[in-house]
């Protein structure tokens, strides 16, 4: 299984919509997440012509998409039958500190704080070149699937 296949296996979110490219590495209440972001996506024809800036809420949305994966491989490990979507519900404290630009490869960070019954509390942060670009503390609500 290749790592988009490894992702699409855990997560509902598919392109262009997925933003994260593959797992580096999982363990208890913890992932890291890579995402490449393309030189030629069309949003940097408008966000901004002539000096491309990828915009602030796709990069939380791919912190949003690694904590659906952190979820997905703790259900794994618990061998769990229970088919639930994570559903963003809270987001915290989003600090933008770095800018991203076309080309630059973003590391991902999400560690699970706490959870309560379907509510599971999140911190992200995400890196460019080593030094963090963004920050944000999330929380997500389990829902009911069919899948």
């Amino acid at each position: 299984m290749d790592f988009v296949d490894e992702v699409s296996s855990l997560i509902p979110h598919r392109a262009p919509f997925l933003w994260v490219d593959k797992i580096i590495s999982f363990t208890g209440d913890t992932i890291t997440t890579e995402k490449l972001i393309p030189i030629d996506l069309d949003i940097f024809a408008g966000h901004y012509p002539g000096n491309p800036l990828m915009p602030g809420v796709l990069l939380c949305e791919a912190i949003f998409q690694s904590g659906a994966l952190l979820i997905s491989k703790m259900t794994q490990v618990q061998n769990s039958a229970v088919h639930a979507l994570p559903v963003l519900t809270r987001i915290n404290n989003a600090k933008f500190k770095r800018s991203v630009m076309p080309g630059d490869t973003v590391r991902i960070r999400v560690q699970l704080k706490e959870s309560l019954s379907s509510v599971s509390f999140f911190k992200g942060i995400m890196k460019v070149g080593g030094k963090t670009a963004v920050q944000v503390d999330f929380a997500c609500t389990m829902i009911a699937s069919d899948g």
